[in-house]
């Protein structure tokens, strides 16, 4: 494997640690904020605190999903085609994610620049909205080597036969 795809691979399971981590943080804020509602001490914020993790966690998690191929399918149809066939659907599948996510990515990217330049920030404790792009923009953007990695691996299996 090309060192630059390794270091992406590397990149894209510390980042879905990370991105686990980040919904512990919101479970953790949410539990917090219940016991503390009890108390007379609930957390302030709590809304944009959880949104904030939620929304990193979703995107840091993103890019290993592609990379390990854990993506909802369709496996009982899937599995019942001819190996060769098989691997022509996953390799065309690599190539369309590839392509929706740039675009989604680029679109991302234009939507943060619009979203920023207006200063925008959380309702409760005005966090600047670019801390919730930023996951989004890094997860997308890893998406791209974690589909290439799954691409990579789908033109061996179909060059194994």
């Amino acid at each position: 494997m090309p060192k630059p795809l390794a270091v992406a691979g590397l990149a894209i399971k510390t980042l879905a640690a990370l991105g686990v981590a980040a919904y512990a943080a919101a479970a953790l804020v949410t539990v917090g904020d219940v016991l503390g509602r009890q108390v007379g001490l609930p957390i302030i914020g709590v809304v944009d605190l959880v949104q904030l993790f939620v929304m990193a966690g979703t995107w840091l998690v993103m890019p290993h999903a592609f990379l390990a191929a854990a993506h909802v399918g369709v496996d009982f149809l899937i599995s019942r085609l001819p190996r060769r066939a098989r691997h022509l659907l996953h390799v065309m599948a690599a190539l369309v994610a590839l392509i929706l996510l740039a675009l989604m990515l680029w679109q991302g990217f234009a939507t943060f620049e619009t979203r920023t330049m207006f200063g925008d920030s959380s309702q409760q404790l005005g966090i600047p909205i670019a801390w919730y792009w930023y996951p989004l923009l890094l997860g997308l953007g890893l998406c791209l080597p974690g589909v290439m990695l799954w691409l990579v691996a789908a033109l061996r299996e179909a060059s194994d036969e």
